[in-house]
């Protein structure tokens, strides 16, 4: 039996039951991660076929991701609506299509393509381009920007100037030149592509009433999940299939707008209410996925900024604080990482619960290493891993014939001469590309093994034995299994989330990304980070590395966006104008009113997990010992450490070690110190 409508609606809490008892007109919600959206919006939807309001068969609910849409058919069959159609936009659009053209049209409908790849190289060839995969990559990814952002082949040179546009090495009058050839190609061969999909289907119901009015008959109801993800194709094929009625729900969050690359345009979500007069408004704030400190961190990032959204409220009870940990380099920043996962999984986490995220792909190589080495599976989500990447099987293919050409006992600079100049023949150079996309994953890639010649060269190897330990490092690397680590970029973490989730790589010029150019682009890196920070529901480590190979030279710095989360002592020397502060409370993450409250770090009626006179101890002794050693005080233990010591008060040097943040090398450098202060 289905579940009575009153048994739906006592599922809620008192935000998630506004939206289901919204069943008329238009509604907008505002769901903060982690605040049950899906549950909200199956639950509305369950709401009005048991009420009688809605009839299962004309409702259309649209999400963005096949998983998605699967994940809310299945909810929808559990509460008594399984006859609700809940599809992506493509999906549902190439059913209509599929359904009308050929009555229209009276032809068959062009194929659909898998990829523009092919068709994009001949249109190069017809432009007289040279075009390899990275490049045609970009321009497939620029067509598609264009595409879904009504912009044609005409007017794209014009439109990407004004919106700073590019593709690596071309002007925007050749890339417009190369998008017409592109549509040109595609047509004469009776193809599409998925942008075609939206734009055909728009294309029918702006111009055949009949088919319009037929599809309004069979939709009268329509709910479209992560609205924030909305392109300006998007809404227009929406607004065509309302034809003018409000009965419409929208679900998203503009704090978690990271596609806007892509042609995601947040303002849908802001501006619905300006669209749609009399809209009944809802925010979500309950957080029932992360611990009061994940939440309280998410919070901080976000407050004061443009990209502020609601303020979350953590329902789960306190976990362990949010650990900030820099590192010398790059590799002990994996080493250190991989260790803290191997400690999870003997305490008894399951390697599925665990991840490790980072700005793009080509950061992944050091932490397979290091788990590799530790026998730790894992799993690469939305990328080839390392070694398996295009560009990095060749690469290695032409140093190992390098080697064989009278090369292999080159050592010192002669190897990295020869490993420069044969990535230099494969488009490699020392200064890393200005734009984003397919050129510049590329180039990381090159600038990894480059590192790596680097490190093997210094420790007196020849090319011989430096292609010996690209190979080993190949066949290393654990096939992907069900029970492994992820390892993903910010952007595929999307929408999932994990007990533990270590944060990686967070210094500027990777976080924000070198190519945030601009005062949006910037906001965007900042939500990127709020994204990847909201998918841990217990454990969250952020991590940075101050050089990028061992021994070298320590310039970099922490993240800007961590400059509300660090302790002051951590970003007191920073260049740049420090972001304004908000304190959170270290319990219950809610934000701090009071002087007194913000001394003590937590609210009145919140009692602290730890010890703080002790913490306040340590906190002086860090003080003192940061000044005779002249470096930063949280470089020695950050707060969130001495939190756990206060909390924990380890009696022995092993117990000191298992806390969060202490290795082995700080025991022996404080521990006889910091003993003694917990006695």
């Amino acid at each position: 039996m289905p579940p009575a409508p009153a048994e739906l609606l006592a599922a809620l809490d008192p935000e998630q039951r506004r939206v289901a008892e919204a069943l008329r007109g238009p509604v907008r919600v505002l769901a903060g991660a982690g605040t049950g959206k899906t549950r909200a919006i199956t639950h509305r939807i369950a709401h009005g076929v048991a009420t009688g309001v809605y009839a299962p068969t004309e409702v259309l609910a649209v999400t963005f991701t096949t998983r998605a849409a699967g994940e809310m058919r299945g909810r929808l069959r559990q509460l008594g609506a399984g006859g609700v159609q809940a599809r992506t936009f493509h999906s549902a659009a190439l059913r209509q299509l599929r359904y009308f053209w050929p009555t229209v049209h009276g032809t068959e409908l062009p194929q659909l393509i898998e990829s523009k790849i092919g068709l994009l190289a001949s249109a190069a060839r017809r432009q007289r381009i040279s075009a390899d995969q990275a490049l045609l990559r970009d321009l497939a990814s620029e067509i598609e920007w264009s595409k879904v952002s009504n912009v044609h082949p005409d007017d794209y040179a014009r439109v990407a100037a004004s919106r700073g546009r590019s593709v690596t090495g071309h002007d925007p009058e050749t890339v417009g030149r190369v998008f017409g050839s592109y549509e040109e190609v595609k047509r004469t061969q009776g193809r599409m592509d998925m942008e075609d999909v939206l734009l055909f289907t728009a294309g029918l119901l702006a111009d055949d009433e009949r088919v319009a009015a037929q599809v309004r008959r069979q939709y009268k109801w329509f709910v479209v999940d992560e609205f924030q993800d909305v392109s300006p194709l998007q809404s227009a094929l929406l607004d065509l299939w309302l034809g003018g009625r409000d009965e419409l729900c929208v679900v998203g969050d503009p704090a978690q707008t990271i596609y806007s690359f892509a042609g995601a345009n947040a303002d849908y979500l802001r501006d619905f209410g300006k669209k749609f007069p009399g809209t009944t408004s809802v925010e979500l704030v309950r957080n029932y996925r992360s611990s009061p400190e994940v939440v309280g961190a998410a919070n901080s990032l976000l407050a004061g900024s443009s990209s502020q959204g609601v303020r979350l409220q953590a329902q789960r009870p306190s976990g362990p604080t949010v650990n900030y940990t820099p590192y010398p380099d790059e590799v002990a920043e994996a080493e250190s990482v991989a260790s803290r996962i191997r400690t999870l999984r003997e305490q008894g986490r399951p390697l599925s619960e665990v991840a490790v995220l980072f700005r793009i792909n080509a950061q992944s190589e050091s932490f397979e290493e290091a788990l590799a080495a530790r026998g730790i599976p894992y799993v690469v989500r939305g990328a080839a891993r390392f070694f398996d990447r295009p560009e990095v099987r060749e690469a290695v293919t032409r140093i190992r014939g390098a080697a064989r050409s009278g090369l292999g006992e080159a050592t010192g600079d002669e190897l990295l001469e020869t490993v420069h100049g044969t990535l230099a023949g494969m488009g490699w150079t020392s200064e890393a590309p200005t734009t984003r996309g397919q050129t510049r994953d590329r180039w990381e890639s090159w600038q990894a093994l480059v590192s790596q010649a680097i490190e093997y060269a210094g420790a007196g190897g020849d090319l011989g034995g430096f292609v010996d330990d690209l190979d080993r490092r190949a066949s290393e690397q654990h096939a992907p299994v069900a029970d492994g680590v992820t390892l993903a970029t910010f952007h595929a973490a999307k929408g999932l989330e994990w007990d533990s989730v270590f944060l990686c790589g967070l210094q500027d010029g990777t976080l924000p990304i070198t190519y945030a150019d601009t005062p949006a682009a910037v906001e965007e890196e900042r939500r990127l980070l709020y994204v990847g920070m909201t998918r841990a529901r217990l454990d969250l480590g952020l991590s940075w590395a101050l050089a990028r190979n061992p021994g070298g030279r320590a310039g970099r710095k922490p993240s800007r966006f961590l400059d509300p989360l660090l302790p002051e002592d951590a970003t007191a020397d920073r260049a740049r104008p420090r972001s304004r502060k908000v304190a959170g409370c270290r319990e219950c993450g809610k934000p701090l009113d009071t002087g007194a409250e913000k001394k003590r770090g937590r609210c009145d009626d919140c009692p602290a997990s730890y010890d703080e006179e002790l913490f306040e101890r340590l906190r002086e002794w860090r003080t003192t010992r940061a000044g005779a050693e002249s470096v930063p005080a949280f470089v020695i233990f950050t707060d969130a450490t001495l939190q756990l010591i206060a909390e924990h008060k380890p009696r022995t040097p092993q117990a000191l070690q298992r806390i969060s943040g202490i290795g082995r090398s700080k025991v022996e450098r404080y521990g006889e110190d910091v003993l003694e202060l917990v006695v």
